[in-house]
C-alpha cells in the first residue's frame, strides 16, 4: 500500500521535522517553452492581451494567415548554477539540507554541467521527456539518469518524441528504471496542456496509466497548477496506489512552491523510497498566492534585461527564438534587428508594471481566487 502525506507550511502544526528537502522539476536556460505561456498568462489582463491581440491581427494582415506560436519558443533566465542556488537557498532557510534534481525539457544538459562542478557533484542528472501519445503528450520526469548511459538514453527519448512509437514507451520506461535510483514521475497529469478537451485528456490519461502504471513510480503534485487539479491528482493516485510526489515546475526566479520531505542521506535512496511508495510533500507559502499573478511575475522575469544572464542573452529578445518561414532559427534580436514592432514594443513596456506596488496589490485581488484553499 502507498502512503503519501501533504503538509502546508503555512500549517506549522502538520508540518513534521525532516533533515532534508528535495526540490523536483525545475527549468532552466536550456529548456524550450512555448510561447503560447504568454498568452494564456494575459488572457484575463486587459492591457496585456490587448496588445497581443493587436499583434497578431497585425500578422494576419500583413502574412495572410495566423501567427503560429509553436514555432516560436522562450528559455528560462537562470543557468543551471544560478538555478540550484536559488532551490538551494530556499530549502536551506527552512532549515534542511537540499537536494536539487533539474529537468529541463528533453535536455540533460544543466545535469551535466552541475556534475562537473565539485560543490555540485552529487546532482543527478534529470530530464523532463516529452511523450506524445494518442491525440495528445504527457511530461514524465526522469530523475537521477545512470551517468554513463545518461546521454544515450536523452537521444533515444528525443528520437522517440521526434517520430514516437506507441509500443515503445512501456520498454523504454523499464529500461530507464531499471537503475535502482532512478525515478520516474508523471508530471501534472491532468493538464490538458495541448488543448484537446477535458475529457479527451482524461480518456487518454487513463489508457496511458493503464499500460505505463508498473514503470512509473509517482505523480506529480505541481507547484505551478491550481489546488483543484493536484486535489483530482492526490484521487487518480489513491485509484492506481500510486504516490504523490511533489513538482514546482519553476521557470522563473520564484523557487519551487513545493518540494519533498525525506530523511534520505542521497538522491538514490529518496528515490528508492518513493519507489517503495513513501512520500512527503511540503508546500510552501507562495503557492498560497493566486496563481495567474505568479505567472505574471514569472513573465516579468522573462521579460526584464539581464546583465549577467549565463549565456549573454541581456535582452529579453535575445532569449526568445523564432523558426523562421525558411527553416532558420534566429532570436527576435536577429530577426528585428532592434527594430520591434510598436504594439511589442508597449507589450514589454506594460509588463513591468506588475513590479508596481499599487498595481501588484489591485491584481493580486482581481486574479485571487477564495476557493482555491476550501481544503
Amino acid at each position: 500500500m502507498k502512503r503519501s502525506q501533504v503538509h502546508c507550511a503555512w500549517e506549522r502544526k502538520s508540518v513534521p521535522d525532516y533533515a532534508t528537502g528535495v526540490s523536483l522539476h525545475s527549468h532552466t536556460l536550456h529548456s524550450r517553452e512555448s510561447l503560447d505561456f504568454i498568452e494564456r498568462a494575459t488572457e484575463n489582463t486587459p492591457w496585456l492581451s490587448g496588445a497581443i491581440r493587436k499583434q497578431r491581427a497585425k500578422y494576419r494582415a500583413l502574412k495572410g494567415r495566423e501567427l503560429d506560436l509553436t514555432r516560436a519558443w522562450w528559455t528560462p533566465p537562470l543557468a543551471p548554477r544560478q538555478a540550484w542556488e536559488l532551490e538551494k537557498q530556499q530549502i536551506e532557510t527552512l532549515g534542511m539540507r537540499a537536494m536539487v534534481s533539474i529537468s529541463d525539457h528533453d535536455n540533460i544538459d544543466a545535469g551535466l554541467h552541475l556534475r562537473v562542478l565539485p560543490e555540485t557533484r552529487e546532482c543527478p542528472v534529470s530530464i523532463e521527456w516529452t511523450v506524445p501519445f494518442r491525440q495528445t503528450f504527457f511530461h514524465i520526469g526522469i530523475h537521477n539518469l545512470p551517468f554513463d548511459t545518461a546521454v544515450e538514453m536523452t537521444r533515444e527519448m528525443n528520437a522517440f518524441t521526434k517520430e514516437p512509437c506507441e509500443s515503445r514507451i512501456v520498454p523504454m520506461l523499464e529500461w530507464m528504471g531499471a537503475a535502482p535510483g532512478s525515478l520516474a514521475v508523471l508530471n501534472h497529469p491532468l493538464w490538458d496542456e495541448n488543448h484537446i478537451g477535458e475529457t479527451a485528456h482524461r480518456e487518454c490519461l487513463l489508457e496511458f496509466l493503464h499500460a505505463c502504471r508498473r514503470f512509473l513510480h509517482g505523480l506529480e503534485l505541481n507547484g505551478l497548477r491550481p489546488w483543484r487539479e493536484n486535489r483530482n491528482t492526490i484521487k487518480l493516485a489513491e485509484r492506481y496506489d500510486l504516490p504523490v510526489v511533489s513538482g514546482g515546475d519553476r521557470h522563473g526566479r520564484e523557487p519551487n512552491a513545493c518540494i519533498n520531505l525525506t530523511k534520505a542521506a542521497t538522491f538514490a535512496e529518496f528515490a528508492s523510497q518513493v519507489r517503495e511508495g513513501q512520500s512527503e510533500v511540503l508546500f510552501l507559502p507562495q503557492y498560497r498566492e493566486p496563481l495567474k499573478m505568479r505567472i505574471l511575475e514569472n513573465l516579468v522575469d522573462i521579460l526584464e534585461d539581464d546583465p549577467r544572464h549565463g549565456m549573454g542573452w541581456v535582452r529579453w529578445s535575445d532569449r526568445v527564438f523564432y523558426l523562421t518561414d525558411e527553416g532558420i532559427i534566429k532570436s527576435l534580436s536577429e530577426h528585428w534587428r532592434g527594430k520591434y514592432p510598436a504594439v511589442v514594443s508597449r507589450f514589454v513596456a506594460l509588463v513591468p508594471l506588475v513590479k508596481y506596488r499599487r498595481v501588484r496589490w489591485a491584481l493580486r485581488y482581481a486574479l485571487s481566487d477564495r476557493r482555491e484553499f476550501a481544503v
